[in-house]
């Protein structure tokens, strides 16, 4: 139990750290066209993956692992891995980081994280028949004021209709439902296929997908005309290896050793790392004493949420 805890924290700190990236990256290349830069390279890793395993076949696969392979998926897995692949990566990203672009790292990290796992709760509940105590009730409520406080620094203002940037805002809200049905749609994939192996058909999928909509967009000269640019470069691969292959695989992995609001609650530190990393790489973030109020509120949150 203790290691998938900790998994779970490396998952948040990639995670935390790649809305800054994505802000970064957004100056050079648009949404849509950086959103198939990141999966195209994580496409293209599990392609050099699968041929490496073809060429060595005698190299010994775990036993648990191997009859995970063999067991093929059925047609209402393959459309629980299409919706995925919409859910989570093509509708996901394009919307998040025109989110990034719009506001800025901080707030569609706080709308994706603080509103995800309670989503993803009333989903579970009535999906998962999953219980949820009074104790959870009680820590998610304290959640959603610390994350409110974290990023606003208490000003209600900044998320009201009047305010210029409430195109950001919408983007960045529409994201946590879009992550909540990408969730549950995973879970409900049988626990017998390899984690690994769903990823990469949901990433195979959601290239294909972005490629499309770059094509329709007329973007493909822009994405191909950025695809030597460092910047892009780096974030791609960090953003497509780090936190695809190695976090949505945490991630995946936490929804089936634990309950889905014990797993969700850990995305309530991810705006709290946020905040620090673009404050340590001066992206313009304005730090008050009610956001470390606010970040110190929601990492207590989450050990009243996990608390046994």
């Amino acid at each position: 139990m203790l290691i998938i805890y900790g998994l779970l924290i490396l998952m948040v700190v990639i995670w935390g750290f790649s809305f800054v990236l994505v802000d970064i990256a957004v100056e050079f290349m648009p949404p849509m066209s950086l959103s198939l830069t990141r999966f195209l390279i994580v496409s293209l890793v599990f392609i050099i993956i699968d041929t490496y395993l073809f060429i060595n076949r005698k190299i010994q696969i775990n036993k648990i692992e191997e009859r995970k392979v063999k067991v093929f998926y059925t047609k209402r897995e393959w459309i629980y891995i299409i919706i995925a692949s919409f859910c989570g990566i093509t509708f996901f990203f394009v919307i998040q980081y025109s989110a990034i672009g719009l506001i800025g790292p901080s707030l569609p990290a706080l709308f994706v994280c603080l509103l995800s796992p309670v989503l993803i709760t009333v989903l579970a509940l009535i999906f998962f028949k999953e219980k949820l105590t009074s104790i959870k009730v009680i820590g998610f409520i304290i959640a959603t004021v610390g994350g409110f406080l974290l990023v606003t620094g208490g000003d209600f203002k900044t998320l009201t209709l009047e305010t210029p940037n409430f195109i950001g805002y919408l983007y960045a809200l529409i994201t946590p439902l879009l992550w909540a049905i990408y969730t549950i749609v995973t879970k409900k994939i049988s626990k017998e296929k390899s984690n690994l192996i769903t990823l990469k058909y949901i990433a195979y999928f959601g290239t294909v997908e972005l490629f499309i909509f770059v094509l329709v967009n007329n973007e493909l000269l822009i994405f191909i005309h950025n695809l030597t640019n460092i910047v892009v470069l780096i974030s791609g691969i960090y953003l497509g290896i780090g936190c695809y292959i190695v976090g949505y695989f945490i991630w995946q992995k936490s929804q089936k050793e634990l309950k889905s609001s014990k797993g969700a609650s850990f995305l309530y530190i991810e705006p709290f790392l946020t905040l620090i990393f673009s404050m340590l790489l001066n992206r313009a973030e304005t730090i008050l004493i009610w956001n470390i109020v606010g970040g110190f509120i929601v990492l207590a949150a989450v050990l009243i949420i996990n608390y046994k």
